[in-house]
């Protein structure tokens, strides 16, 4: 199908504190085609009624096997040829981290990436789910897809990426490894849509809510919007929409035409 897409991708930080913030009107209001939201942090059984009937859109969600824990929905007006809600591995899968959906004109994921700052052990699985995840979308690659990816990646990718780099270096989100990971990632041949049309510093998409960081804008660009390189001509914008409140992360867009 040709046509444009205007996709949003969204850490909520809990879905039903979400809608208690606007989460239905602002999609009702902005007609995004698709929407991927990370940190949902609701079991199946939990998940608000309005959540699962919003008009036009279909719905999926992937829950964690702890409840109130990670979690990713995706809400598309087009229904997807087919749905994956895990990469086959069972240690990573049972965090309810990772959704695929196959559109006709691309393989999107959205992905809530684990965060490293709890201990060594979990820095270890979050570089762990890093490779296994870049297996994972090296091998659609190769079989030709046209691969999207978003989500809450965990990490600020360069300095002009956070606020106060030197202070944070040793900080898992911005750690030597990590960022590394990062570039291994750009140079196996995905794109950082954002930095495709804006090189400057200052665009962040989460900001501590202890210390009233974000009036001050002192904060770290964690949400991505990636595609593989065979997308690079359909992408027409991307964007951080810093305006949005709601959650401690603001969302990020693409516009891809075709």
């Amino acid at each position: 199908m040709s046509g444009q897409y205007n996709l949003i991708s969204w850490n909520v930080n809990g879905l039903r504190a979400a809608m208690k913030k606007g989460f239905l009107e602002l999609l009702l209001e902005q007609k995004f085609d698709i929407v991927c939201i990370q940190e949902t942090k609701v079991s199946p059984e939990k998940l608000p009624r309005e959540a699962k009937n919003i008009p036009g859109y279909h719905n999926y969600f992937v829950s964690a096997e702890q409840n109130g824990y990670s979690g990713v929905g995706l809400f598309s007006r087009k229904k997807p040829l087919k749905l994956e809600t895990g990469m086959g591995i069972e240690k990573f899968d049972r965090e309810g981290r990772f959704l695929r959906a196959d559109f006709e004109d691309f393989t999107l994921m959205n992905i809530y990436f684990p965060n490293g700052k709890a201990s060594l052990e979990r820095l270890e699985y979050k570089m762990n789910f890093y490779e296994a995840f870049l297996d994972y979308a090296n091998a659609l690659k190769t079989e030709g897809k046209r691969l999207v990816i978003c989500g809450d990646v965990n990490t600020a990718h360069k300095e002009l990426d956070l606020a106060r780099p030197r202070q944070n270096e040793m900080i898992s989100g911005f750690r030597p490894e990590e960022r590394a990971w990062m570039d291994k990632f750009l140079a196996a041949g995905y794109l950082d849509t954002f930095r495709m049309f804006n090189r400057e510093g200052g665009n962040y998409s989460w900001w501590s809510m202890r210390t009233g960081a974000r009036k001050r804008n002192v904060g770290w660009r964690l949400d991505y919007f990636f595609i593989s390189e065979n997308l690079r001509e359909n992408v027409k914008s991307s964007s951080i929409y810093s305006e949005i409140m709601g959650s401690d992360h603001c969302p990020v867009g693409l516009e891809l035409e075709f």
